[in-house]
């Protein structure tokens, strides 16, 4: 399913604030232009994790990127865009409180983040 409309979530753990956007996406360009934009709204975020889902030439293009984060959590969100057949991009934007998340918590912060902008699009 094509994702339609832009959306947001945002959520904390530990002081971490965590900042999700799932938007359409046409191409890498748009792609590429989206997360500049998001690096420049979050300055103070040192990561931006993200996973990409689009359709190029009749195939699904799937690509992620963790940025540097422990815990593979540009997989993570990979896989929920796919568990939920979604065609678009995902980005969570973290800005770091101060209190190491672990490897595990890294993870689980980062689907809990694009498992609320998912279900806040799937509400609308």
């Amino acid at each position: 399913m094509l994702i339609a409309q832009r959306t947001e979530f945002r959520s904390a753990v530990e002081r971490s604030r965590f900042y999700a956007v799932l938007a359409p996406v046409a191409d890498e360009d748009a792609w590429d232009a989206l997360l500049k934009e998001q690096r420049k709204e979050h300055r103070k975020a040192v990561h931006h994790c993200w996973a990409l889902r689009i359709r190029s030439g009749g195939q699904v293009v799937e690509r992620a990127k963790d940025d540097g984060e422990v815990g593979h959590p540009g997989r993570v969100l990979l896989e929920l865009l796919k568990r939920h057949d979604l065609e678009g991009g995902l980005v969570v934007s973290r800005i770091f409180g101060g209190v190491k998340l672990g490897v595990g918590g890294v993870s689980r912060a980062f689907r809990e983040a694009g498992e609320g902008v998912i279900a806040e699009y799937l509400a609308r």
